[in-house]
């Protein structure tokens, strides 16, 4: 299903993730600060149960994985040596007229093949070439033919020839300014007095802590190539142009893995982590059916790169990456070992042979699989009043059908929704009743994250957890009590309903939402 199939628009996920509690914009009081975002009660749960599921998927299930938790504000050398200080930059443009401002790498041109002094005209990357003609055409009184154009990348245009393009939020030409490199990296300083020998930087990735601190780790677990070091932290970009929500930010969460490896056993290795990631993306709800490979090419990698996969999700507004895959060298070990002085060589005892292990890296983002989540989650449907089959409520349809009644529902798997099973007496005014469903949610919060909730009519209830994706409720009544301690369970996908005993509702919950 691509991104044009959804049930969902970006508009409708924003407002229920501020309306139920997922994301905040950061300092709203205060109007705001774009490429930054607050998560709320249910989305900071959200989070913490992605990060909880793969770092029990790299270093609880697996014996060759260990962690680390490195420091954000490194030496300034660290950056030095990894060239993010010379190198991690991108070529940015403004717009004289509307003060836009883009990355020019991200901007396409479509120009007259043959004709040097026509107007050219500039899009955002993945337009569709229909809205370049037609702006051609409005630009050109109508002589622009779709056989007389090409699209190019705007870094192939030659600058004097500026004067003659149109930027993409505009209709005059010669507005755009030349491009410049832009550094990503934000700057501090560390002690009282801000002076350049008192630089530092926010880490723009938490890789460089893992190679940093790679001998002590070997020293210290002693385990053999090849093996592992995990890590998950903030990182910090300067992102020129934040953009589609939660997507692309200024700070931002990593998952990151070195997995440390033998030379030569590069291809295999990557192309293993490269399954593997797949395998727990589809464990956590991302289906096979929105997610897709895409295999750089050896013109597109890195120097220092064998091989690269990046792992894209269909969003709403477009296939996007989540996850990159590289299969790197020994270009970092080797870059700290000559700018450190410190060897970072391996020593194999069985071959007795001395080596700078190579490295093979899946780093992921966790903002943006959240978002990747809350897309795929978020249903709209359409419930019989007296039985029937549910139907997908249509996108955009402000009510239901005679007859059926609205249902949103966030259909998260079980093992990364906020909340795991909400607790609920049948009624509120009767104290044995309340008290037992009580004691049943202070037992199962000591293993899950729970929810209690006593107010309202049960049916209203049950929606609200719906809403909020929980994947079970429990409902204690008057029989619990009086007849056979029993509860009911309701299931939020399928809402149908079991019976069980008290004494079996562990097990049974344990199968259904545990990783």
């Amino acid at each position: 299903m691509k991104a044009n199939d959804y049930h969902v628009t970006m508009d409708a996920l924003v407002s229920l993730c501020k309306r139920r509690g997922f994301i905040f914009q950061t300092s709203e009081i205060y109007g705001g600060i774009n490429g930054f975002w607050d998560y709320g009660p249910l989305g900071v749960e959200l989070k913490r149960n992605i990060k909880a599921c793969w770092w029990k998927s790299m270093t609880q299930l697996r014996e060759d994985i260990v962690g680390l938790d490195s420091a954000i504000i490194m030496h300034p050398r660290v950056w030095e040596a990894s060239g993010h200080v010379g190198n991690f930059k991108d070529p940015m443009l403004d717009c004289r007229e509307t003060k836009g401002r883009y990355r020019a790498d991200q901007i396409v041109v479509f120009k007259h093949k043959t004709d040097a002094d026509a107007l050219m005209f500039a899009f955002h990357e993945g337009t569709e070439p229909a809205a370049s003609l037609k702006k051609a055409k409005k630009l050109t009184n109508g002589s622009a033919l779709m056989d007389d154009y090409e699209t190019v990348a705007l870094l192939d245009i030659p600058l004097d020839r500026y004067s003659k393009l149109v930027g993409p939020d505009t209709n005059e030409p010669g507005t755009l300014t030349e491009p410049r490199a832009f550094n990503l990296m934000f700057k501090t300083y560390v002690g009282p007095v801000e002076e350049s020998s008192n630089v530092a930087y926010l880490r723009p990735e938490t890789a460089q802590g893992i190679f940093a601190q790679f001998s002590n780790v070997c020293s210290t677990i002693r385990n053999k190539v090849p093996f592992g070091i995990a890590q998950i932290g903030k990182a910090f970009r300067n992102e020129i142009n934040p953009r589609n929500y939660t997507f692309r930010s200024r700070e931002f969460e990593q998952m990151e893995l070195e997995y440390f490896i033998k030379p030569g056993t590069d291809a295999e290795q990557h192309e293993y982590w490269v399954t593997e990631r797949l395998k727990w993306y589809e464990k956590v709800g991302l289906p096979e059916g929105r997610m897709h490979r895409d295999i750089h090419s050896a013109e597109a990698l890195a120097h220092y790169a064998s091989a690269c996969t990046d792992i894209l999700y269909d969003f709403p507004f477009g296939t996007q990456e989540l996850e990159g895959i590289a299969a790197r060298g020994n270009f970092d070990l080797t870059q700290h070992q000559n700018a450190s002085g410190k060897s970072m060589e391996y020593f194999d005892e069985e071959t007795k042979e001395h080596f700078i292990p190579h490295v093979v890296e899946p780093s992921a983002g966790v903002d943006r699989i959240a978002l990747a989540l809350l897309c795929e989650a978020y249903r709209e449907e359409w419930i019989p009043k007296n039985g029937g089959e549910v139907l997908t409520a249509e996108v955009g349809a402000k009510r239901a059908p005679e007859g059926y009644e609205v249902r949103t529902v966030m259909r998260f798997a079980p093992c990364i929704a906020p909340y795991k099973v909400a607790v609920l007496p049948l009624v509120k005014n009767n104290e044995e009743l309340v008290a037992k469903a009580r004691g049943l949610f202070e037992r199962l919060s000591k293993r899950w994250k729970c929810f209690y909730d006593q107010n309202g009519a049960i049916g209203r209830r049950y929606r609200r957890q719906d809403e909020i994706g929980t994947p079970l409720c429990v409902t204690v009544d008057f029989e619990t009590i009086e007849k056979d301690n029993c509860v009911t369970v309701r299931d939020r996908d399928s809402m149908e309903q079991v019976r069980l005993s008290i004494d079996e509702l562990d097990s049974y919950i344990s199968n259904i939402v545990d990783f």
